[in-house]
């Protein structure tokens, strides 16, 4: 056996327990730390009367930043880059591509006012489902008891968005099991077309590298960048006679598409 091989074999065993340990504590802060902390904050804004969706929206963004935060001191080996521009988006909706688990919690820590659309099934499970109707966020499926509520939400949505609310979209609609982007859904771009707002397009990176498909430990080890890069803003024309949601949909998807393209002949550039 090479002493390369030898050598791997036994770094497995530190890998495997600092994956372990940053994985146990990170969820222990996701669980643990939800219900001791965040829960009665949670629980006394679901109470007060008026403005309930915003306020459990800002819970969630500090819940999130928290995570991240411990995920920056446990994992010194990930690089965070996030694009000020990003940072800075408001009163849009906002579409990006979706490679991890972690991809819209990284966007809730990412934006204080904010709504999503959330897979309906979601909805049904006990106090999560309550949680995530509490922070106003909307069913992407307009199944018989679902479509009430996606109804209701559509009709607040404009004005929420006017006030500079952000509504976060992945069109893909399911991550991509091998980081290739997926055909886009169209329902994001009816929703901006409807409320005359403009399509932020946001392109995350290697979320996938630390939280694998498939896998329960972050892989904590490799040197790995998490980038969130502002590719560019569209304002379309709604009211061209010409205008359609198709194109616009597959003119966002290129742009995306682009910019991946581009990062990925920067990073084969730079290991030459």
């Amino acid at each position: 056996m090479s002493g390369s091989a030898v050598f791997a074999r036994l770094a497995r065993g530190p890998r495997f327990l600092v994956d372990l340990g940053a994985t146990l504590l990170v969820w222990g802060y996701f669980t643990l730390g939800f219900l001791a902390v965040f829960s009665p904050f949670y629980l006394i804004t679901a109470l007060m009367p008026g403005r309930t969706a915003i306020r459990h929206q800002y819970l969630n963004h500090i819940f999130y930043q928290g995570f991240f935060a411990l995920c920056r001191i446990l994992m010194p080996r990930q690089r965070w880059e996030i694009d000020s521009k990003a940072r800075n988006i408001r009163a849009s909706v906002v579409v990006c591509n979706h490679i991890s688990y972690m991809d819209p919690l990284l966007l809730i820590a990412l934006f204080r006012r904010h709504t999503t659309l959330v897979k309906a099934r979601l909805f049904r499970i006990p106090v999560f489902g309550q949680m995530l109707r509490l922070a106003g966020y909307i069913p992407a499926s307009s199944d018989a008891d679902m479509a009430g509520l996606m109804l209701e939400r559509l009709e607040t949505l404009c004005a929420e968005l006017k006030k500079g609310a952000n509504l976060v979209v992945f069109p893909e609609g399911t991550r991509s099991r091998d980081g290739h982007m997926g055909p886009f859904n169209t329902g994001a771009f009816k929703i901006a077309r409807r409320c005359r707002r403009p399509i932020q397009i946001l392109l995350i990176q290697n979320t996938r590298n630390l939280f694998m498909p498939g896998r329960f430990l972050f892989n904590t080890w490799p040197e790995n960048t998490i980038s969130i890069q502002w590719v560019g803003e569209i304002m379309p024309a709604y009211d061209a006679p010409d205008f359609s949601v198709s194109r616009l949909a597959h003119a966002v998807r290129e742009k995306m598409m682009a910019a991946q393209d581009g990062l990925l002949q920067e990073e084969s550039a730079e290991q030459i």
